[in-house]
């Protein structure tokens, strides 16, 4: 196999384990469903209150970070998890900022969504 077909070959494969993985994490982490319940309701709110085109970009870009981050703290989780499966003070630390930063990101994205929407409902 040439250098650029082995190139192409691995970069589809890497997709079909990213596609995996994202499936994966809808279909059994709850946070990800809530996450992802509410990108959909507010898409539905986005063409609903018809919002500009930069609102749009700003809304998906916001969607897509919160699952990001969710996505990435529930790795985190479950890697710290298999390493140290019983109770420990430093992994019980490193799951707590994990979803800090997960918590830091849905206050912002609460307060962007709120800046999109509050001046299109009042």
């Amino acid at each position: 196999m040439s250098k650029t077909k082995s190139f192409i070959s691995h970069r589809i494969k890497s997709v079909g384990y990213a596609f995996k993985g994202a499936l994966l994490l809808i279909a059994t982490e709850a946070s990800i469903q809530v996450q992802f319940t509410i990108g959909i309701l507010m898409t539905f709110a986005g063409f609903y209150f018809n919002i500009s085109t930069t609102e749009w970009m700003i809304q998906i870009s916001v969607i897509g970070l919160v699952m990001s981050i969710e996505g990435i703290n529930t790795a985190i989780e479950k890697l710290a998890d298999f390493v140290h499966p019983e109770h420990h003070k430093k992994i019980g630390i490193i799951k707590d900022v994990s979803a800090g930063a997960v918590f830091i990101f849905a206050i912002t994205a609460i307060v962007i969504g709120s800046i999109i929407y509050i001046p299109k409902l009042f």
